[in-house]
């Protein structure tokens, strides 16, 4: 449930001159307006966070208030993690960007082939998205070789780097990838080398783990607020986007995005350079990252979406400005 206007609005506040009370006044609105129970969002500029504030609920049933805390599902805002975890392997000479998928996964199809760890970073695979998977990989657990099996079904739509279609089965495909080259799980690699290093505290989803400041998810049912949908636990470790987080932990990973720990520059600038395809199109999408304007202004972002919860940051590279959004 992104606030989107809100979000919009922020934005738009965020690239002019700061007003703060304007952006409470928006986010309220929006919240009794869409019937969103609770958001947490920061402004950051250069690094440092220049306002972060929450609102409304973080769970409605006992009323608890969202706070700087609260953690949220991050959806596919956790891409941009999967693709840290790729490009630290690829600088320890474990991945190759432009290495067939089969390489790594010499099971898969032969069809794949042709099929590249940038085409899966880039949403240029050809892959088929979940689509009619999606039951089967959300409601039954699954080990890592079974839920390639099923990944393993997938047909190619297109042509390899023929054009962009969003695919979340290439980035759980990079999840397992990055398991088998590096010899340890997604989740622990990332912890070791990026959320552990930077004093974060995201991590792999757990709906069994006591989290403190956990936030619900929700979703609306013939205008009526539900809790979110259940899913296997499996499900919520893929790495197309299954991670736990709160606002500092972004605030964190967006001042580390200026320093070349724990991505040296160039890895930063594969991120949020667009892809092409075959053609020489631009795809407006790099390694994780939407890359467009925004007003006139540059940007970097990315939104998610999972059980209930909405996720969404901007980053305005030439003003070093970050809006963050997390519901």
């Amino acid at each position: 449930m992104l606030l989107a206007a809100a979000f919009t609005a922020v934005n738009m506040l965020c690239t002019a001159p700061i007003e703060r009370d304007a952006v409470d006044t928006i986010v309220a609105a929006e919240l009794a307006t869409q019937k969103v129970p609770g958001v947490t969002l920061a402004v950051v500029k250069s690094g440092k966070p220049i306002k972060v504030a929450a609102y409304g609920l973080a769970n409605v049933e006992h009323s608890v208030p969202a706070l700087r805390e609260t953690v949220y599902q991050s959806g596919s805002v956790g891409k941009q993690f999967t693709v840290a975890a790729v490009l630290l392997l690829v600088n320890d000479g474990k991945l190759d960007l432009d290495a067939s998928v089969r390489r790594y996964l010499p099971d898969a199809p032969p069809l794949w082939q042709p099929v590249t760890i940038r085409h899966l970073l880039t949403h240029t695979s050809g892959l088929a998205d979940w689509n009619e998977l999606n039951r089967s990989i959300e409601r039954d657990d699954h080990t890592e070789d079974q839920l390639l099996a099923k990944l393993f079904t997938r047909k190619l739509d297109f042509v390899p780097g023929e054009r962009f279609d969003y695919s979340n089965t290439g980035y759980a495909l990079l999840g397992v990838i990055v398991s088998k080259a590096s010899g340890q799980f997604y989740g622990e690699l990332l912890r070791e080398r990026v959320f552990a290093p930077l004093r974060m505290s995201t991590r792999i989803i757990s709906e069994a783990d006591i989290i403190p400041h956990r936030a619900a998810g929700y979703r609306f049912v013939d205008g009526q607020l539900k809790n979110q949908e259940w899913v296997s636990p499996s499900a919520n470790s893929t790495a197309d986007g299954s991670l736990y987080l709160t606002v500092d932990d972004l605030i964190r990973w967006d001042a580390a995005l200026y320093t070349d720990h724990p991505l040296p520059k160039a890895a930063r600038e594969l991120m949020w350079t667009s892809a092409t395809t075959r053609d020489g199109k631009p795809t407006g999408y790099g390694f994780g990252w939407i890359i467009d304007t925004f007003d006139g202004h540059r940007r970097v972002g990315h939104t998610g979406e999972w059980q209930g919860f909405s996720t969404a940051i901007d980053r305005y590279i030439d003003d070093k400005l970050t809006v963050i959004d997390i519901a």
